[in-house]
């Protein structure tokens, strides 16, 4: 029966929500499983933000709202790209969307053709690739290994733009390697873009309050490269630095030309963004921030005890990440080798079900993030869960042949 649309058969459901789904369904029927796959903070989402939702729900704000997002909470977003980035949208050029995720998908429908290209630089998120492919696109994955430290080179960006191209999709810091990009990293990557101008820039900025003291400092790509500001969309949002990745709030800035198309497809896909996350979004960007600089130095800590604990571990490698909350560990050493139950260990997709099936431990194994041997731990976890993660971790890798 050819009742679904045949695009579908070039996708795959998120293997990060998969994974995820399938370690709950194991937990919530009695295994003791210890789950470092989430993308999301362990933190409440802060008290002041909540209390502006209730407020919002109790002056009655519950209605339906122009597409593009309330106007208070993009006048809020302007100032905040200007105050954070030095980039001067205002508010008619940024629009709200149901997460940056939706951004996204939003963006490639308006803008690709069958056939149209985009360079993604892997190790990546799960979904960019899926995303370019659902919406007709062409994904131009980009190996950039440990020894480029998970970063574009200015030579391989050159080397793979086609007349077909149409974005360079960029993040970071990055899921799930937490490389950060430096100003000069971007200055080159822009050299090379200025004599394409059929290439334009998405710049996922999600995880950009997300650094550490050792990264050197975020910088946006439209800050860093204000040559390209008009052929650059940036995408940010509320999920990950302000605990708020249920509520679905995203945030994008970019040429007019485009905003007015993202607010096209939005009309006719979800209409809006929803009511309430959206006045809680103002009271994020306005309030207090002082509540980042704790949860950060938590991630700082935790980071640096797994990269402790892996290095007692036989045959796994992890770069320590700049910003985010994940490890991206280099696991080619066990490739070949047997499990306990005589498996051979023949890639990480092997290694991440060995981990599960013998020792209750979820991870995401990195072929679905474009670079392999590997899988991404997330340290957005308690430190006592992540504790007894890295000790089954050890007892699987000295249980190895």
């Amino acid at each position: 029966m050819n009742f679904l649309a045949s695009r579908l058969a070039r996708v795959k459901p998120s293997i990060t929500m998969a994974v995820s789904a399938a370690a709950s369904a194991r937990a919530a029927a009695g295994e003791d499983m210890v789950i470092l796959t989430a993308g999301e903070p362990d933190f409440d989402t802060p008290d002041h933000i909540q209390q502006a939702a209730l407020e919002a729900m109790r002056a009655g704000k519950t209605r339906y709202g122009p597409s593009p997002g309330f106007p208070a909470f993009r006048e809020a977003i302007a100032a905040k790209f200007k105050r954070d980035n030095g980039l001067e949208y205002g508010s008619q050029r940024v629009t709200v969307g149901v997460g940056a995720k939706q951004l996204i998908y939003n963006s490639f429908v308006a803008t690709l053709e069958a056939g149209d290209e985009v360079i993604i630089p892997t190790p990546c998120w799960v979904s960019y690739a899926d995303i370019v492919q659902l919406c007709g696109g062409e994904p131009r994955p980009i190996e950039c290994p440990r020894s480029s430290g998970y970063r574009l080179a200015a030579e391989q960006l050159a080397a793979a733009i086609t007349p077909k191209t149409k974005w360079l999709m960029l993040n970071s810091p990055s899921n799930p390697s937490g490389a950060c990009y430096s100003a000069a990293d971007y200055r080159a990557l822009g050299e090379v873009l200025a004599e394409h101008n059929h290439v334009w820039v998405m710049s996922d900025e999600i995880y950009e309050h997300i650094v550490f003291d050792d990264s050197g400092g975020f910088v946006s790509f439209a800050e860093a490269v204000p040559r390209l500001f008009e052929r650059t969309l940036t995408i940010n949002g509320l999920s990950k630095a302000y605990c708020m990745t249920g509520w679905r709030v995203g945030f994008a800035g970019g040429p007019s030309v485009l905003i007015e198309a993202l607010n096209k497809v939005q009309s006719q896909s979800t209409s809006m963004a929803n009511s309430i996350a959206q006045y809680a979004g103002i009271a994020a960007l306005e309030g207090s921030h002082d509540f980042m600089k704790a949860h950060v130095e938590a991630y700082q800590h935790r980071r640096d005890l797994c990269l402790s604990w892996l290095a007692s571990i036989p045959g796994l490698q992890a770069d320590k990440p700049q910003g985010a909350f994940y490890l991206y560990v280099d696991c080619s050493d066990w490739i070949g080798r047997t499990t306990p139950g005589g498996k051979s260990l023949d890639d990480d997709n092997a290694v991440a079900q060995y981990l599960s099936d013998d020792d209750n431990l979820v991870f995401v194994a990195g072929s679905g993030f474009g670079l392999s041997p590997a899988f991404r731990i997330s340290f957005a976890a308690a430190e006592d869960k992540l504790k007894e993660g890295f000790r089954r971790l050890k007892n699987a890798a000295d249980s190895l042949y």
